[in-house]
C-alpha cells in the first residue's frame, strides 16, 4: 500500500494512486458484499485503503486552505488597491477626476447619492465608469508572476457564466414577451430583476439573436401603453447596457433610441430618468453618441431638464453632458435650447454643479457663448463664484467668463465693475486652482489692455 507523504508530494501521481486504491476497494467491497465466506485479510485490506483515501482527503484540504491563506497574506503593491475597500482592485475603472477603483466600491459610493472623487473631494462632471484596462493588464501581470492563477484575482464584470437552466428560465421569459399582458408584466418583472442582481442575464441578451427585440415588443405595439411594463423594460434595458460589450448591440438594434426617446416623454417618473440613464450608459462609446446625437434625442432630453423633476435631473444632465462631448453633438445641444434652458435653471440655482459643467462643454461652441453672453451669464457666473466654495464651479465659471470676454468684448465692463466692488476675478487668480488661476489671469490681462488703450486714447 502507497504511503500518503510519498503520494502528495507528486499531484500527478496522486491522482492516479487514489483512482487504483478506488478501484482495489470496489473489488473488495464486492467480494466482501457477495461472498458467504469473507476473509479477514480482505476486510483489513478494505479499512486500510479507506483509511488511506480518508488521510489523502484530509491533507489535500489542509493543503488548500493553506494555500488560500498565502494568497491572502500577500501584500499587494499600493497602486492596484482600492482606495475605498484598501483590497486588491477585482474590476478597476476610472471616474471624472482620473482616480481609478473598484468598481463595486465606486458604484456604491455613487449610490449613495455622493457626485464628489472619494479622494479628490473634487466634484464629478459625470458619473461614468471607464474601464481601466492599462491597471487591469498589471495586475494581471503582476498575479501571473507571483504565481496567483487570475481566476483568483480578476472578477470580470460577466461573472460565472449563465447555466444551461438560467439560459431556459430566460428563454421561457422572453416568449412570455409575447403573450397576455399579465404574462409579459411577470416576465418584464423577473428579466428587471434577473438583470440587475446576475451580471451573466445581461450577457444573454446579446448572445441570443433577436433577445433584445423580444423584449421590446410590447412596447413596440400601437397599443396604448401599459406604464407599469414599460417601466421594467425599460429598467431591464438599462441593466443590460451596464454590461460594456452590450452598449454597441444595444444602441444599434433598431427601435431602441426611437423607443427610449419617447419613454423620455411619457411614462412614470423611474421610467423617463430610467431612460436617461440608458443614453447616458450607451454614450460611453463614441460611435453611441454620434447615433444618438442623429436621432435627435437631445431635443427630449432638454425638454425633461427643462421640466427640472428633481427625481430626473441628474440622469438627464449626465447624458446631456456625456453626449456633448462630441463637437456635432454640441451643436444639437444649442440648437435644442439647451443653453436657455441650462442659465434658466442655474439662475434659480438648481444643479449648479452638473449644469456648469454643460455650459462649460458647450463654451467651445461660438453660438453658444454668444447666447450665453446674450441671456445674462456673466453676472449669473460672477455671483456663483462668490458664493460657491467648491473649486471646480469657480473653474468652469471663470473658464466660461474667459471665452464670453473673447467673443464680446463689452462683457469686460461688467466683469471690471465686479472687480471694483469684490475683487472676484483677482482672488481667484491667487487662490484659485491652477487652471482657474491661468483663466482669471488672462481675464484680468485683457481688463488692463482695455484700461491702458481707454487712457492712452
Amino acid at each position: 500500500m502507497a504511503k500518503p507523504g510519498v503520494l502528495d508530494s507528486d499531484p500527478e501521481i496522486m491522482v492516479k494512486k487514489v483512482l487504483e486504491m478506488k478501484k482495489e476497494l470496489k473489488k473488495l467491497v464486492r467480494s466482501i458484499v457477495e461472498d458467504e465466506d469473507t476473509s479477514i485479510e480482505a476486510l483489513d485490506k478494505a479499512k486500510e485503503t479507506l483509511c488511506v483515501l480518508k488521510d489523502l482527503k484530509l491533507r489535500k484540504k489542509s493543503h488548500s486552505s493553506m494555500s488560500f491563506k498565502i494568497n491572502k497574506n500577500v501584500t499587494f503593491p499600493d497602486e492596484f488597491k482600492c482606495p475605498l475597500s484598501k483590497e486588491l482592485m477585482r474590476d478597476p475603472v476610472i471616474v471624472a477626476s482620473g482616480q481609478t477603483y473598484d468598481r463595486p466600491f465606486i458604484q456604491k459610493w455613487l449610490k449613495a447619492g455622493n457626485r464628489t472623487c472619494p479622494q479628490t473631494h473634487q466634484v464629478l462632471s459625470h458619473t461614468l465608469l471607464t474601464p481601466n484596462h492599462l491597471i487591469r493588464e498589471m495586475i494581471e501581470k503582476w498575479s501571473k508572476n507571483q504565481g496567483i492563477e487570475l481566476c483568483n484575482v480578476i472578477n470580470y464584470i460577466n461573472g460565472e457564466g449563465a447555466k444551461e437552466a438560467d439560459q431556459n428560465h430566460f428563454l421561457c421569459l422572453l416568449e412570455k414577451m409575447s403573450s397576455t399582458l399579465c404574462d409579459q408584466k411577470e416576465a418584464a418583472k423577473q428579466l428587471r430583476l434577473l438583470t440587475k442582481k446576475h451580471p451573466c442575464f445581461r450577457v444573454l441578451f446579446c448572445d441570443f439573436e433577436n433577445a433584445i427585440p423580444q423584449l421590446l415588443k410590447p412596447i413596440c405595439d400601437g397599443s396604448s401603453i401599459n406604464h407599469d411594463l414599460q417601466e421594467d423594460v425599460i429598467t431591464t434595458l438599462l441593466n443590460i447596457s451596464i454590461h460594456d460589450n452590450n452598449k454597441k448591440q444595444v444602441a444599434e438594434t433598431p427601435m431602441v433610441i426611437h423607443l427610449l426617446m419617447k419613454s423620455l416623454r411619457c411614462g412614470t417618473i423611474e421610467t423617463r430618468a430610467n431612460a436617461a440613464a440608458t443614453l447616458f450608459t450607451l454614450s460611453a462609446l463614441d460611435s453611441n453618441k454620434e447615433l444618438i446625437g442623429k436621432s435627435n434625442a437631445l431635443k427630449p432630453l432638454i425638454d425633461l431638464l427643462e421640466e427640472g423633476n428633481p427625481f430626473t435631473m441628474k440622469d438627464v444632465a449626465s447624458a446631456i453632458f456625456t453626449l456633448c462631448m462630441m463637437h456635432d453633438n454640441k451643436a444639437r445641444a444649442v440648437k435644442d435650447g439647451a443653453v436657455r434652458v441650462i442659465m434658466t435653471k442655474m439662475k434659480n440655482r438648481l444643479h449648479v454643479d452638473e449644469l456648469l459643467a454643460i455650459l462649460a462643454l458647450l463654451s467651445t461652441h461660438q453660438k453658444a457663448v454668444l447666447e450665453m453672453a446674450e441671456l445674462g451669464a456673466v453676472p449669473c457666473l460672477l455671483s456663483i463664484m462668490r458664493e460657491s466654495s467648491c473649486e471646480r464651479n469657480k473653474e468652469n465659471c471663470v473658464a466660461i467668463l474667459q471665452t464670453i470676454c473673447l467673443y464680446d468684448r463689452s462683457k469686460l465692463r461688467e466683469i471690471k465693475e465686479e472687480e471694483n466692488s469684490y475683487r472676484t476675478i483677482s482672488e481667484l487668480a491667487k487662490n484659485g486652482t491652477s487652471r482657474a488661476k491661468r483663466k482669471a489671469s488672462g481675464i484680468l490681462e485683457r481688463l488692463h489692455r482695455v484700461v491702458n488703450i481707454t487712457h492712452t486714447a
